[in-house]
């Protein structure tokens, strides 16, 4: 599908993807690992996430589990990330996985579209 995307003064493109309705999920992190229970929409390409704490994330299947070993994300930091997906684009990565790094917290995720 084309997509027109917006441009700046400069006749730049900006990069915008609208919030995916149905798709806000918010995860309480803790020391025990959680997931998603809700897959992501199989259409959804990009997700924005949210911490209120440090944590760890990992993207997989129902069974993704997040270890101290994987990507650590900082507090206060809104960030999009691409979960795969669409045809010859790769796996998509309908879970994410969250763990604490010292104290329980909030993860917020927004699907894209």
């Amino acid at each position: 599908m084309t997509t027109l995307l917006p441009k700046d003064a400069d006749n730049n493109t900006i990069p915008a993807l609208r919030l995916r309705s149905g798709g806000a999920h918010t995860l309480n992190v803790t020391g025990a690992n959680v997931r998603n229970n809700i897959a992501f929409n199989e259409e959804t390409k990009v997700i924005s996430v949210f911490a209120t704490a440090p944590i760890y994330l990992a993207f997989g299947d129902a069974s993704v589990t997040a270890t101290t070993a994987d990507h650590y994300f900082p507090a206060n930091t809104y960030y999009d990330i691409a979960i795969g997906g669409g045809a010859g684009k790769g796996a998509h990565n309908a879970y994410i996985a969250a763990l604490r790094t010292i104290e329980d917290c909030t993860l917020y995720i927004s699907e894209k579209e």
